[in-house]
This record gives C-alpha cells, sequence and structure tokens, in this order.
C-alpha cells in the first residue's frame, strides 16, 4: 500500500498542525493510502540563519515524541539532501523513496531549490500521475491564522494560556542541569539550572511551571532571564532557572522538562538579596494557586 503524505517543518506541531494530520488520516483510508509525515526536524530558515538562537518552538527530540503521541507515522528528512533539489527532483524523490500515492499539503507549503517549488507545479505532477493532491486550508482562530510564528509572537509577550491553547498542550522545554551560582540555595530557594541549546525559544520573566524528574511531576517556578539584581550573566542567550517544590534531590547532569502554565511577572532588580526573597516567597504563593486552579 502506497503512502499519501504531507510535508512541512511543522514547528510546535500546533493545533493547525494537528488539524492537517486529522485530514491526512481521513484522506488517506478514503483513497486506501497509509498516513505519513514527512518533516525536518529543524526549519530551514534556522538552519540557514545566521542568527538561529532561540528561534523553535519545538527540538527535534520534542517534534518526534509529539508526532508519536499523536498516532502520526512520521520520517524525518534532512534538509541538507533536498535544499539543492529542483522541484521535478524533489517529486521524483517523494514518487520513489516514501511510496507516494497522494499528497495533502498546507497552504503555505513551497519546496525545492529557493522554494521555487509551488503548489501549482505539485497539482499538475500529481494529476500527471494520477494520484491524489489536495491543498489543506489555514486553520484559524476567529479571523487570525494558527501559525508558529504567531505562537513565537504569543510567547514572547508572555501569554502562557493562549500560546498552550494554540499548541494543545502546556509549552515544554527540556535541558540538562548544569552547576550555577548556587545563590538561590544561599537565598532558601535552590534553583536547577538548565542547559536547552541555542535553538529553542526561551520566553523571559517568572512562571508558574510543573516539572518533571525522572518519573515523578512536581510543581515549581521557573525564571528565564539576565539576573539584573546580582548582575552575574554577559551572555546572549538568558539562564534558565527552575525552583522546584519540596524537592531535596541532587540532579547534575540529569535531563528534566518544565511545563508553562502562567507568567508569574517580569524579571526585574531588586534593591538587594532579602528584597529578592520576599518577592521569592511571593512567587511561590502565586505559583502555587495558579498550578491548583489549572489542575
Amino acid at each position: 500500500m502506497k503512502n499519501l503524505l504531507t510535508i512541512g517543518t511543522f514547528d510546535g506541531a500546533h493545533v493547525g498542525h494537528q488539524q492537517l494530520f486529522n485530514q491526512v488520516v481521513a484522506r488517506a483510508a478514503l483513497h486506501q493510502l497509509k498516513p505519513l509525515v514527512l518533516y525536518f526536524p529543524l526549519p530551514p530558515k534556522t538552519l540557514l540563519s545566521p542568527r538561529p538562537e532561540m528561534t523553535v518552538l519545538t527540538l527535534p527530540d520534542e517534534k518526534k515524541k509529539i508526532l508519536k503521541s499523536l498516532g502520526m507515522p512520521a520520517y524525518a528528512l534532512d534538509f541538507r539532501q533536498v535544499r539543492g533539489l529542483s522541484p521535478q527532483q524533489f517529486f521524483n524523490r517523494l514518487l520513489h523513496n516514501f511510496d507516494c500515492g497522494g499528497l495533502l499539503i498546507g497552504a503555505d507549503f513551497a519546496f525545492g531549490k529557493n522554494r521555487t517549488g509551488s503548489a501549482v507545479f505539485l497539482r499538475e505532477a500529481c494529476a500527471n500521475k494520477n494520484i491524489p493532491f489536495e491543498v489543506a486550508p489555514f486553520y484559524k482562530e476567529g479571523t487570525e491564522k494558527i501559525s508558529s510564528s504567531l505562537i513565537r509572537k504569543i510567547l514572547a509577550q508572555g501569554d502562557i494560556p493562549r500560546a498552550n491553547a494554540l499548541l494543545g498542550r502546556p509549552y515544554e522545554l527540556t535541558g540538562t542541569v548544569i552547576t550555577g551560582h548556587k545563590l538561590g540555595r544561599k537565598l532558601g530557594y535552590p534553583t536547577a539550572n538548565l542547559d536547552t541549546g541555542i535553538y529553542k525559544i526561551l520566553p523571559l520573566g517568572v512562571f508558574a511551571v510543573k516539572v518533571r524528574v525522572g518519573t515523578k511531576i512536581y510543581d515549581g517556578f521557573c525564571n528565564i532571564g539576565f539576573r539584573p539584581t546580582v548582575n552575574t550573566l554577559n551572555t546572549l542567550l538568558p539562564l534558565v532557572e527552575v525552583h522546584i517544590f519540596n524537592f531535596k534531590q541532587s540532579i547534575y547532569g540529569r535531563k528534566i522538562t518544565v511545563w508553562f502554565y502562567g507568567k508569574l511577572r517580569d524579571e526585574k532588580k531588586f534593591d538587594g538579596l532579602p528584597a529578592l526573597k520576599a518577592q521569592l516567597a511571593q512567587d511561590k504563593q502565586t505559583a502555587t494557586a495558579l498550578l491548583h486552579s489549572s489542575n
């Protein structure tokens, strides 16, 4: 049995993408084909950018996990292998390498060298092979097109509930716990400093979060920023610090996952450490109430 393909970057694998995947499954059944998602692990824009830092909603491992959780058979494309192909060469590869028996693409899909391949080309190419072709319309919230770029903008504004609604799940970070300055420990709020790599979008501020360590999930808050009160940071990328409530273990070198539920406040400079400590106590109270209401 041949495959009904959809192709894209699917950054965020958001509700618009999920709608497209549902259509792929339905059309595949209609045409007696198998659904298959071909995706780029990282957006081509990120790979080609001179400034790729913090441009991606879902890292390759996250995207693979989400597609699996959605029940979508998926195959990761290597952008380097296809970026120089003409539209016809690209289409031939779909036919021969991926057993293409039909195509369903999003309305903004373009491909091939310099994005010269369009829906017009694919419609004709599929007609010549007598296989089904369809362009799915944009999925909208009201009048606004749901897109990865819209969700990036909403995250930058700190509107976590709306970003989560458009993603269809809480925004998440996964990172390795690294050694920090241990300032939080002195204040009574020890933090796990996370290395999330350079690509992942990091919204700035203080957030109510849930944290998975191993198989257990804890409440906490997360500060993402440049530590203006103690001014110990001289870096392009903000620091990710997670305080896990009622947690005593040493977890250096381990991977943990953080899910965002709401923004508590912007990062700000305090008049000394006692004022910062008082604010952290308030943050814990506010985060606990917010997380309790979201259960």
